[in-house]
């Protein structure tokens, strides 16, 4: 996931470079599609090439199995693994596809789909899901929209990865709070922090960073019933009192004691796993941290501390690329991966992701393999995703900014927003006249 977000500003500075070439919304070279007959291929043997940024975990060793599974149930498909870092695919994807030496399919994130589509790189995909059978209601709500762009279909859903609250019961027993009756609500999970500081401890080290400060935020905003932009994300509104909010609970989980202050990137979690701290809101990826094997530990869901149950997720979708010259016996034989792929998926949890397909993930035999994700398949039900347009990933990062100025107590919470808010609207005024519609 850090490798993901650290990928950003390689794709920003890579898009820029190449705005005259990519701007490519509206275009004839995204919208014909591929002519997809059925889930089925069976035109004539195939090498499809497949890019993907999972380098790092489990899923080394998990992703060439699946392939080597899938290629030899398969006769005339030959699937080739090109893993590298998600930075190196943000910089090389661009080119690779206008010269026609992109990957046949490819994996991306949701807040990436709309950028890579208004740049004319991914297929219009509507004709592929209709003959795969995907409806909206085979993954999470409004997963399949993740990946529209302009009223067409450009990708399908592969994973998703909620936040959780993350526990360390020991400290808790230490303190004098109940290990087994964890906090789920604002109330509850004040009182266990005062209950925390009595004791010495510090419950929740807060940080400015993405990981996880930003997440903690706009999980909260959307508990207090905010939004980061409007429905056509056209205007930022994390600024709003609903923002406010969300950002004054996390500094004054700093002034009241409960949590230390310019927490290092990465020091809460790494205080949970010391010991030196009871909770940590953090993504479902750490279900795999094998430093948590030596404590007794727990996740749950987020605790609910504004009006509404709401929490941060991120999502991986399947993208048919749209290289020159692009093979539509490789576009269809790529389709089939993705079906056998998704229906294979059962295991994907071993990289700290959860399958996106409804039907993999409600299987009873899911949870009983991976007890530690029922907390976060339960809140799927009111998880919020990355907001889809070209360039937001660029936005996104003014989030960050205003929360790290906020805990870093360098603004106020709400002029930390309001300033980044400004900084925003002129990005998306921006890619407005980058991307155009």
């Amino acid at each position: 996931m850090k490798k993901r977000f650290a990928a950003r500003a390689i794709a920003v500075a890579v898009t820029a470079g190449l705005g005259l070439a990519l701007t490519a919304c509206g275009s004839s070279a995204g919208s014909g599609g591929a002519e997809v007959s059925s889930g089925t291929y069976d035109g004539p043997k195939v090498t499809i090439s497949f890019w993907n940024g999972w380098t790092g975990g489990a899923a080394p060793v998990l992703v060439p199995k699946l392939i080597d599974k899938f290629n030899s149930e398969h006769k005339n498909i030959v699937v080739k693994d090109v893993p590298m870092e998600w930075a190196d695919i943000a910089r090389k994807m661009p080119l690779a596809v206008k010269a026609g030496k992109g990957p046949d399919v490819a994996v991306g994130h949701g807040d990436d789909i709309a950028t890579y589509a208004a740049q004319g790189l991914v297929l219009k995909a509507d004709s592929i899901v209709k003959s795969l059978g995907y409806q909206a209601s085979d993954f999470p709500e409004g997963l399949l929209d993740a990946g529209k762009y302009n009223g067409g279909q450009y990708a399908v859903p592969w994973s998703v990865t909620p936040l959780g609250l993350y526990v360390n019961k020991d400290v808790l027993s230490a303190a004098g709070v109940d290990p087994n009756t964890i906090p789920q609500d604002k109330d509850s999970y004040l009182a266990a922090l005062e209950k925390l500081k009595a004791a010495g401890v510090q419950g929740e080290w807060v940080d400015g960073y993405v990981f996880t400060g930003t997440f903690e935020f706009e999980s909260l905003l959307w508990q207090f019933g905010g939004d980061l932009f409007d429905k056509d994300v056209t205007k930022a509104t994390f600024n709003s009192e609903a923002g406010v909010k969300a950002l004054t609970w996390m500094t004054d989980l700093i002034k009241q004691g409960y949590s230390p202050a310019d927490v290092a990137q990465d020091g809460n979690i790494n205080a949970l796993i010391a010991g030196k701290t009871a909770f940590n809101w953090n993504g479902v990826w750490q279900t795999t941290n094998t430093a948590f094997d030596k404590l007794k530990w727990q996740a749950v869901a987020v605790p609910q501390i504004g009006d509404e149950k709401a929490v941060w997720s991120s999502s991986t979708h399947w993208m048919f690329m749209n290289n020159k010259g692009q093979d539509k016996n490789k576009t269809a034989a790529a389709a089939t991966f993705v079906k056998w792929m998704n229906d294979n998926s059962a295991d994907w949890p071993q990289t700290g992701e959860l399958p996106a397909k409804n039907s993999v993930r409600d299987d009873p035999k899911l949870v009983q393999d991976y007890p530690n994700l029922k907390p976060f398949l339960d809140e799927l039900k009111y998880a919020h995703y990355e907001p889809i347009a070209p360039g937001i990933t660029t936005v996104e990062a003014t989030i960050t900014t205003a929360v790290n100025q906020a805990i870093t107590g360098k603004k106020d919470p709400k002029q930390a927003l309001d300033d980044a808010v400004a900084k925003a609207d002129t990005l998306l005024k921006q890619n407005k006249e980058k991307y155009g519609d």
